[in-house]
């Protein structure tokens, strides 16, 4: 069974950056989709970015210029870099992972990782 653990989160100051890990533990089907969602205080769970086997992205529109997602298959990784972070990124963000397997389609999560953005 497949694990996600993120790792990375904390607190920046606005105009500041982080990166976000997450390792993948277990064995990916081969048809899969990464992605990182996050979710504010009072809001919904919402997409920031995500990305195929193949290295196709997806952002969202808050993010598109900022944020930069990527993947390490062979170390079973996914990034997320957060440049010129703004007080409204402040969140706990996901890493997801949704796989194509026989008969079904897995969707994993992982616990979390806070990141704040303040002064």
């Amino acid at each position: 069974q497949v694990q996600l653990v993120e790792s990375g989160g904390g607190l920046v100051q606005p105009g500041g950056s982080l990166r976000l890990s997450c390792a993948v533990s277990g064995s990916l089907a081969s048809s899969n989709l990464m992605g990182w969602y996050r979710q504010a205080p009072g809001k919904q769970r919402e997409l920031v970015a995500s990305i195929t086997t193949m290295g196709r992205t997806n952002y969202g529109d808050s993010v598109k210029g900022r944020f930069t997602i990527s993947r390490d298959n062979a170390a079973n990784t996914l990034y997320l870099q957060m440049n010129n972070l703004k007080p409204e990124d402040t969140a706990v963000y996901y890493c997801n992972v949704k796989e194509v397997r026989p008969g079904m389609l897995n969707n994993t999560w992982g616990r979390g990782t806070q990141v704040t953005v303040s002064s």
